[in-house]
């Protein structure tokens, strides 16, 4: 009886995905050519929590003609920034069962541009990555160069972003698949600009019901004793050991220079990017509703059900 009644909880917990993707989650990340007002972002975006690439959202911010790495070198290079570095471009991410930080160095911003264009050399991959608002803390001598929100999201969303983000890297770095920040809470909704002319940023994004085939584990961390990470790798799965993945049915995206992607809360997602990287990510913490209550109970189910 009970080992009747917990193969149909996996059944449930198998078909649900295809369902939910059926209903609510679209086929690709739609354009947007122009900005939403502030009731139909809220409307048609936050709402049934859905993905979006904003165009022609950005033409007045001065970022976006201004900012090169040799811009950088002259208005900020002696300024000294955070960096991670890694051996392989990857930060946070899983390395066997274990989950590892990059190293975190102190350089003059005009030390990792030289890095960048190949003048001047240092072990391992450099990325400005820094993810507690470093561009007014670190960069603020930037900050008349773009608006300080996205207005129209600010009003949807009744408050200001949490986090301001400046990211500069190289096309080795990588963001690993995540659901959001390190730990147990959640992301909220972000948007991130891609600035660098000649600069794709692709993301791969799946919405919150594939935590059934993401797999977050819990695992040994540098600094507590377990951090709740993915661990496969979306560009070469094991499906031998994740067999699960094999359900996921990713979105694939590119933002391009003077587009906003606005990814949702609890979105997972993996970003590459072409080749040299110019960035801003504007992150609003997430209203811990219904969807957040939803997604607890999903994530509980299936790992009692042994399905993740």
């Amino acid at each position: 009886m009970v080992d009747a009644a917990l193969e149909a909880v996996r059944k449930e917990l198998r078909e649900f995905p295809a369902a939910a993707r059926e209903l609510s989650v679209p086929l690709a990340v739609p354009y947007l050519d122009k900005p939403p007002t502030p009731l139909c972002f809220y409307r048609d975006w936050v709402c049934p929590n859905r993905p979006c690439i904003i165009r022609n959202a950005l033409q007045h911010w001065p970022a976006l003609q201004k900012w090169s790495l040799p811009y950088f070198r002259a208005t900020v290079g002696s300024t000294e920034v955070s960096v991670a570095v890694t051996p392989d471009g990857y930060a946070d991410a899983v390395r066997g069962d274990r989950f590892v930080m990059p190293a975190e160095r102190r350089l003059p911003l005009s030390f990792v541009v030289d890095v960048l264009e190949d003048r001047a050399q240092h072990p391992g991959v450099l990325y400005v990555q820094k993810q507690c608002s470093n561009l007014p803390t670190e960069l603020a001598q930037l900050l008349p160069d773009l608006e300080s929100h996205v207005p129209w999201a600010s009003e949807a969303l009744g408050k200001m972003p949490d986090a301001v983000n400046f990211w500069l890297g190289e096309a080795a770095a990588v963001t690993s698949c995540h659901l959001g920040v390190q730990g147990s809470e959640p992301p909220g909704p972000s948007f991130c600009w891609q600035c660098t002319r000649t600069t794709m940023r692709t993301s791969t994004v799946w919405s919150q019901e594939r935590s059934i085939s993401c797999y977050i584990r819990p695992l040994t961390g540098p600094s507590s004793p377990m951090v709740p990470w993915i661990p496969l790798d979306p560009l070469a799965p094991d499906l031998a050991r994740y067999p699960s993945y094999s359900q996921a049915q990713a979105l694939r995206c590119t933002v391009r220079a003077g587009e906003m992607l606005y990814l949702p809360a609890l979105w997972f997602h993996h970003v590459q990017q072409s080749h040299g990287c110019i960035a801003v990510n504007f992150w609003y913490d997430m209203e811990y509703d219904f969807k957040y209550s939803y997604f607890q109970l999903l994530d509980s189910l299936t790992k009692a059900s042994g399905l993740n």
